[in-house]
C-alpha cells in the first residue's frame, strides 16, 4: 500500500515535485507528519532523521508475530489494525506494541540519562508526573488532563501509578514504553491486563478479554494522540501511549 504527496503536506512545492517522482510508503508517509522534527525524508527505501541517521523502512523479512514485537522496522509498526470501531480486539491485532526501537531511542533517548534530560512535571489530578516534552507529548497529557477534569465521574479511574521507567518489557528483550516517557498507567485497581485473566497463556493463543475503563475515558486520550492498550488483543487497559502515528494510520 502506498500513497504520494497528499499524506507529506507540509513539503515545499519543490519537495513535493521530488516527492511525487516515488512511491511513499503509506506508513512512511505517516511518520513524516507525525515527527517531523526527527523524520525529514523518504528516499531509496531509507528514512533520513535531522542528524543525518538512515534508518531501513523495511527490511524484507517475512516475520512472525513475535518477531514484529521483538525486532520491528518501521513498516513493521503499522502491521497491526488499531481498531477504534470496535470495543473488542480482534485476534493478535496490537497496533502499538511494534515499536522500533532505533527510531524511538532516537527520537527519545536511548539511555535512561538521555531520555530524563527531556523529562518535564505534568501535574495529574493531584500528583506531579513526568513525561517527555519530545514530540509535544507533555503537551498533550496536559490537554487530556485539562478535558478530564471537566469529566468528575472519570476521576475515580485517574490514580497513575507510573510514566517513565527505562527497562525492557518483562519477559522480554525489547524496550518498554515507559522507558521513553511517553506512556501512563492510570487505575491500576480498575484494570485488567491479559496475563492476569488468562495465566500461563502463549502470545500467540486464544484468550478472553476483559475490560472495565470507561469508554469515555479512551476517546479523550485518542483524542489527544494516545493510543490505549484496551484495543490491544494482548490487552493492558491501564495502559495509555503517546502515538500519534498510530492513530493517523486508523482513522
Amino acid at each position: 500500500m502506498a500513497c504520494t504527496v497528499a499524506l507529506v503536506c507540509s513539503f515545499t512545492s519543490h519537495e513535493a515535485d521530488a516527492v511525487a517522482q516515488q512511491t511513499v510508503p503509506k506508513g512512511a508517509a505517516i511518520l513524516l507528519k507525525a515527527y517531523p522534527n526527527f523524520i525529514k525524508k523518504y528516499e531509496n527505501g531509507q528514512l533520513l532523521l535531522s542528524d543525518g541517521t538512515m534508518i531501513t523502512y523495511d527490511d524484507g523479512r517475512n516475520k512472525s508475530f513475535l518477531q514484529k514485537l521483538d525486532d520491528a522496522d518501521p513498516e513493521d509498526m503499522f502491521a497491526f489494525k488499531y481498531n477504534r470501531r470496535s470495543w473488542t480486539p480482534e485476534y493478535l491485532q496490537d497496533a502499538g506494541r511494534s515499536r522500533c526501537e532505533q527510531l524511538f531511542k532516537k527520537m527519545y533517548g536511548a539511555s535512561d540519562a538521555q531520555v530524563r534530560k527531556n523529562l518535564v512535571s505534568v501535574p495529574w489530578f493531584g500528583q506531579k508526573v513526568l513525561f517527555t516534552k519530545i514530540n509535544g507529548a507533555a503537551d498533550s497529557l496536559r490537554a487530556v488532563a485539562a478535558e478530564l477534569a471537566r469529566h468528575p465521574n472519570l476521576r475515580p479511574y485517574l490514580k497513575s501509578s507510573g510514566t517513565f521507567y527505562w527497562r525492557k518489557v518483562r519477559g522480554a528483550n525489547r524496550q518498554s514504553a515507559h522507558s521513553y516517557g511517553m506512556t501512563i498507567d492510570i487505575g491500576v485497581d480498575k484494570s485488567d491486563y491479559w496475563l492476569w485473566k488468562n495465566p500461563g497463556k502463549g502470545e500467540t493463543e486464544r484468550i478472553t478479554y476483559a475490560n472495565r475503563i470507561p469508554h469515555e475515558l479512551v476517546l479523550i486520550f485518542e483524542k489527544h494522540g494516545f493510543i490505549w492498550g484496551g484495543r490491544w488483543y494482548h490487552y493492558d487497559t491501564m495502559h495509555f501511549e503517546f502515538r500519534p502515528e498510530i492513530l493517523a494510520d486508523n482513522p
